[in-house]
């Protein structure tokens, strides 16, 4: 399987995890919790992980730089995927949910949508980052075992 095909079903996945964790927080009344956004970063770590794995024993990679870009760019396309499911859940859907996101202790004050989004990329990219690395962790001798 193509290192693109690997990244994009894996960002689906970790979109989809996401998303619906997202749902049903709503469907609880639980959206306006900020401690459940750290659940998100575990979504983002499975969905590294299922990447990483899959290009080391479908594909044979064992290059330490390839699979961490595998990483990163399969979680750096979630968290794209994912702001952009916000977007249109403000825009579209629930337009007061802006004030739950600037509220959240994790952004703080009063923020516009453009300035959440700019967080949210921040806070994304940094997870995707250092997610991968975290997981490469794993993975970083598997040529050496075999």
């Amino acid at each position: 399987m193509s290192s693109d095909k690997i990244i994009i079903k894996n960002a689906l996945v970790i979109t989809l995890l996401i998303g619906g964790f997202f749902l049903v927080s709503t469907l609880l009344g639980l959206e306006e919790n900020p401690f459940l956004r750290f659940l998100n970063l575990v979504f983002v770590l499975l969905g590294i992980y299922l990447a990483i794995k899959e290009s080391v024993f479908v594909n044979k990679e064992t290059n330490y730089m390839t699979n961490l870009g595998i990483g990163i760019r399969t979680s750096a396309l979630a968290v794209f995927l994912s702001i952009a499911g916000i977007i249109v859940y403000i825009q579209f859907i629930n337009p007061n949910f802006i004030s739950v996101m600037s509220n959240s202790f994790l952004i703080g004050g009063s923020l516009s949508l453009p300035e959440i989004i700019i967080t949210l990329v921040i806070e994304g990219m940094a997870s995707s980052f250092i997610g991968s690395f975290i997981i490469m962790q794993f993975y970083k001798n598997h040529d050496k075992k075999n």
